[in-house]
């Protein structure tokens, strides 16, 4: 078993590849290995294109070997036609008589059936090698799948003393109190670049005017979300610029919308807030989302104890007065320093 772990442990280094750029498709990777010896390899580098196993197929040399090889993939094989074909069928026409997998695809359209037809058709498959490792490469996929709903991160600023933001005068700058360090920003755009979608509130946008967008890291823009229960946002602000995909939430929809990149969709704001939020962005098929705030928008989220991660970078400052932070009740899993900032990490079991 330690063999199949080493294998599967660079098919999850190769899936990373992907990360931000295979939605709605998971993150795989997939090694190929004849005594020994790696002769192929290859990941999922977006959707529509050739998904791990073919990429490793098509990367070996001498095609001959493949009939005494093992493919290793750290998810099960698809078993269906989508933008592309199946990757189980390729494996039996291919002659490769065993297959190593990391962990069961939870998507309805495959779960089970990509080994079936593996097994069907004489391969020897093995199941379940590094198998929580492989299910927190694609928490978002999985998360998605299994409850229905986007993997949730919440992520702020805070400072010495605890406070998100200054209180602002009536007519002053909406300029952004900056808390965090330069490098503590930057990794804030890596995960921009990492998630689907993006969240603030109503505040956050009159307050700050953000773009929230990916521009001190390489990536794709997120889909991103706000908060607008009575349409306060002006139409001059950078979150409807219509440059990138945004979903406005709002009590009342608008009576004509000459947006031709942003769409409206009405929520009760005297029920559930977050519970209906999570259900309109599983219905636009978003797998995960960084809530970037306001205050109340993460207080609502933590509340309901509807979140799975959460990233607060505290910054070497003070504000002694202002918008205080929201509070976890729980200890972090883990504490970074990124220079003079401390990055606090929690995870909700």
């Amino acid at each position: 078993m330690k063999i199949h772990e080493k294998y599967i442990k660079r098919c999850i280094q190769l899936a990373k590849n992907g990360l931000g750029t295979t939605y709605p498709n998971p993150m795989v990777g997939s090694v190929i290995v004849y005594n020994d010896t790696i002769i192929g390899e290859g990941w999922h580098q977006k959707a529509g294109e050739p998904h791990a196993e073919v990429n490793a197929i098509n990367s070996v040399k001498d095609k001959s070997l493949l009939k005494d090889a093992i493919i290793y993939v750290s998810l099960e094989p698809c078993s269906h036609y989508g933008k592309t074909p199946p990757c189980a069928n390729l494996i039996v026409e291919s002659g490769i008589k065993k297959v190593v997998i990391g962990i069961i695809d939870s998507n309805s359209e495959v779960c089970g059936r990509g080994i079936l037809h593996l097994q069907k058709n004489g391969c020897d498959v093995i199941i379940g090698v590094l198998e929580q490792e492989c299910y927190h490469l694609n928490k978002r996929f999985f998360t998605y799948h299994q409850k229905q709903r986007p993997f949730i991160i919440l992520k702020w600023a805070e400072t010495k003393d605890k406070f998100i933001d200054k209180k602002r005068e009536k007519g002053g700058s909406n300029s952004p109190n900056w808390i965090s360090n330069k490098y503590s920003q930057q990794l804030v755009h890596k995960m921009r670049a990492e998630e689907q979608a993006i969240l603030v509130g109503t505040n956050t946008a009159l307050n700050d005017n953000p773009s929230l967008t990916v521009r001190d890291w390489c990536g794709e823009n997120p889909i991103r979300i706000l908060i607008d229960k009575n349409l306060k946002v002006p139409k001059d602000c950078n979150l409807l610029d219509d440059s990138v995909k945004t979903v406005v939430l709002t009590n009342k929809l608008p009576e004509k919308s000459l947006f031709k990149n942003t769409y409206f969709e009405k929520i009760n704001f005297s029920e559930n807030v977050p519970q209906q939020i999570i259900k309109i962005l599983y219905k636009y098929k978003i797998q995960s989302v960084l809530i970037e705030g306001g205050a109340y928008t993460l207080k609502a989220f933590i509340d309901k104890g509807l979140w799975d991660e959460a990233y607060v970078f505290e910054g070497n400052t003070n504000f002694k007065y202002g918008l205080k932070a929201p509070k976890f009740k729980k200890a972090p899993s883990e504490i970074r320093k990124i220079s003079d900032d401390t990055l606090y990490i929690y995870k909700n079991s």
